[in-house]
Formats: C-alpha cells, structure tokens, sequence
C-alpha cells in the first residue's frame, strides 16, 4: 500500500492551484484586450477633429452634412461609429461638418436650422441650400441613401425623417426691445 506523503500532496495541490488560477489570468487578460479591441470606435471628438470647418463647407462647392451634436447625447454616441464609417466612404465628395450645440458660437446655425432636438442631420446642395433635414438617430443604410442622392443632386429619399433623439433646447436671449418682431405690438406705455 502506497501512500502519499502529507507534505508531498499538499505542494502537488498547491502546484495544481497556482496554474489554475495562472491560467485564469491569462484567460481574463486576453478576453478584456479582445473586447476593447473590438469595440474601439470613433468618438464624437474624434468626428469633431476630422470635421470640415463649417466655413469651409459653405464656399468649397461639396455638398455638405452637417451634425448637430453634444458630447452628452447618447443617440449622437450611438450613432458616431456609423458617421465615421460614412465619413471614411464620402469624404472625398461630402463635407462632414460637426457643430457641438453647447458651443454658444453655433447659435445663430442653430436658430437657423431650428435644432430642437439632436442629433440633427441638415443636407447642403454643392451652393449650400438646404435640401432636407433629419432628427434623431438614423439607421446606416438610411444615411448612406441620403448622402448618395445628395452627391447625385436629386430628391433625398430619406428627407424628414426623425428618430430617437435627445432633447435639446438652444438658448434664446430675449429681447426688450419695442421692435422684437416678437413683442406683438405691446408698447409699454409711461
């Protein structure tokens, strides 16, 4: 009868342990660098430092896309890789151009396009009339077809349209001024 010695059973567990638990970590550290190697995306700054300066989009004679976003909009989140994958395709015929609406300076656009809600997606013609807007978030082959009719330069066929947004409401500075279009005639009389 053979039997194992105290000492030598407990060093030959302790071997088995370590490597189990080894073995574990490697496990763990492969599978943590595979996720984030597949969920690198672009992120808003990232679409915001490739993007074409609005001034420049307005006299280049492309067609122009512009996005406008906040950092702290999920649906403009969600919606970054698809850009960034859009963006890599039309760059060359399509100005991608990103106005953050916490900006002050992009209020004037934003009164102009009457951003209510982002994302808000406005289509440029090569003279930068606007030919169509969408809200909210887009599924790729509808961003794709809009920005296919729009290199074509006929009707978007996707114009209109609205899905999830993020509410967003630009600031509006009010006026006390008797010709404030919006006074409606109400003079203060003294």
């Amino acid at each position: 009868m053979t039997t194992e010695s105290p000492i030598n059973s407990t060093s030959g567990a302790r071997l088995k342990n370590f490597l189990i638990a080894i073995v574990a970590i490697a496990l763990s550290v492969t599978l943590i660098l595979g996720l984030r190697s597949e969920t690198t995306s672009t992120s808003l700054a990232d679409l915001d430092q490739t993007s074409t300066p609005l001034e420049v989009a307005v006299s280049n004679g492309k067609p122009s896309i512009i996005e406008f976003y906040a950092n702290w909009c999920t649906v403009c989140q969600k919606m970054a890789p698809d850009i960034a994958e859009l963006e890599q395709q039309y760059a060359d015929k399509v100005n991608f151009v990103m106005l953050n609406v916490d900006n002050n300076k992009w209020l004037p656009e934003m009164l102009k396009y009457r951003v209510d809600g982002i994302p808000n997606f406005v289509f440029l013609t090569k003279n930068s009339e606007t030919i169509a807007q969408t809200i909210g978030d887009q599924p790729h082959t509808v961003m794709a077809s809009n920005l296919e009719a729009l290199i074509a330069g006929v009707s978007l066929p996707y114009a209109q349209t609205s899905g999830e947004v993020s509410q967003f409401s630009a600031p509006v500075t009010p006026t006390n001024s008797q010709n404030d279009p919006r006074s409606h005639g109400n003079q203060v009389v003294k």
